[in-house]
């Protein structure tokens, strides 16, 4: 059953709990994964780009919004799912990538960056200017916060007019820890408050109202709120029901809203059920994604190693090892103890740090020649239940190594629709 996304707080309030998944990644393979369902099952494909790795400068992937459109749109037509079946995000849109300059600089360049989205068709604009700027809090007043997302939507709105796109539908607020996941091991994560998600909510119907843009506000149809679930390197809190129950019960006062639950990943079909149970109707998830990818990519990389005189040792596995250690910045400051257990989490860490380096030439070389390796050939089934035993259908068949990794990713994606009732 397809879902529009603006459908669903009128939907929680007549009792169908309906979710949708946001899919948080740029790496092919993935969006691949996610129109794939789309097109079989006729659901909404929700695809979302983050403010570090998609913005008018390029981002950590390379690619502008405009870039990440173009790509989408062209996959969208290799597996055949209709347009009309995609909606396009923007999250965590706001200063964050300049928030060591000034302020006024770093706005700058966030609303830059929400025009790019819009004009790119990029429909669901997650506003977040939470983050202090050089010489402000890390923490902000929740009022500049408001009025600095308000500023925003204005932009939104003008690039939406300009362009002749439709209207943006947003969504506000943010959650704590930041995105991607914990750096470290964590024991309890607790639940936005009722209270934070009323004051949230009402700054920010205030600012929207001073800066003249009170419709745009009505398209507000989600706020960000911890439910508490997250995952650090090595370890997930699960939801726990009870403990957000306050915070559900929250949005019968807050009729036009649902919440949107971030840092979702690996939670499992049952919690994620849970979470679309009790209005929390939009599942963010990234990093599982390209865990999945990884944990595919490797395990074809010990077949090929076992199977492919010649090939070598886990070459895949050498040349990220190799790419990482000598370009760190993406996880030195994120993985902790000896040499040993920093190797362990360059690779395997559910926060998944890895998924930064997939797009380097290297990295597609090496993948690259992994599925050219085992193109065609007929793997063992004993070989896939040593190393992917979800993949074992494949045993007897001409291998297709980049179909086997999709297959895989889908798993997690086909999850989240069962939780979310698509």
């Amino acid at each position: 059953m397809r879902v529009a996304i603006e459908d669903l707080p009128s939907l929680h309030r007549q009792g169908k709990k309906m979710g949708v998944t946001s899919v948080c990644s740029a790496h092919p393979l993935v969006l691949k994964a996610a129109l794939r369902r789309g097109r079989d099952t006729g659901t909404t494909v929700l695809l979302e780009a983050t403010c570090n790795q998609v913005n008018h400068l390029g981002g950590y992937t390379g690619m502008t919004p405009s870039d990440f459109a173009a790509m989408v749109e062209t996959l969208a037509a290799a597996e055949q799912c209709p347009k009309h079946l995609i909606v396009l995000g923007g999250d965590h849109l706001g200063p964050n990538p300049w928030k060591d300059r000034d302020a006024s600089e770093a706005m700058g360049q966030a609303g830059a960056m929400v025009d790019a989205y819009v004009r790119a068709g990029f429909r669901k604009i997650h506003l977040d200017a939470s983050m202090g700027c050089k010489g402000e809090p890390i923490a902000l007043d929740d009022h500049i916060v408001a009025e600095r997302a308000a500023r925003l939507a204005g932009v939104a709105e003008r690039a939406a007019r300009e362009s002749g796109g439709a209207s943006p539908i947003y969504i506000i607020g943010t959650e704590v820890p930041p995105p991607g996941g914990a750096d470290h091991a964590l024991d309890a994560i607790t639940p936005t408050s009722p209270a934070a998600a009323r004051q949230t909510h009402a700054v920010h119907a205030k600012a929207f109202q001073s800066a003249g843009l009170d419709d745009a506000f009505s398209r507000a149809i989600g706020l960000v709120v911890q439910p508490g679930v997250e995952f650090g390197n090595q370890n997930v809190i699960f939801y726990d029901r009870v403990k957000a129950h306050a915070l559900a019960a929250t949005l019968s006062e807050l009729p036009t809203l649902i919440f949107e639950a971030h840092s979702t990943d690996y939670q499992g079909e049952g919690p994620l059920r849970e979470l679309v149970e009790d209005g929390f109707a939009i599942l963010k998830v990234g990093p599982e994604l390209t865990f999945k990818l990884r944990e595919a990519l490797y395990a074809l990389d010990l077949i090929a190693s076992d199977l492919v005189p010649g090939y070598g040792e886990r070459p895949l596995y050498h040349a990220m090892e190799a790419l990482m250690r000598v370009a760190s910045k993406n996880w030195e400051s994120h993985y902790r103890g000896d040499d040993a257990e920093k190797r362990v989490l360059r690779h395997y860490s559910y926060s998944d740090r890895i998924r930064y380096y997939w797009a380097t030439p290297q990295a597609r070389e090496a993948c690259d020649r992994l599925f050219m390796t085992l193109k065609g050939r007929i793997v063992p089934v004993t070989l896939f239940l040593q190393h992917l035993p979800s993949a074992a259908a494949w045993a007897d068949l001409d291998c297709d190594g980049e179909e086997i990794v999709i297959g895989h990713i889908r798993q997690s994606i086909e999850t989240y629709g069962r939780a979310c009732g698509t």
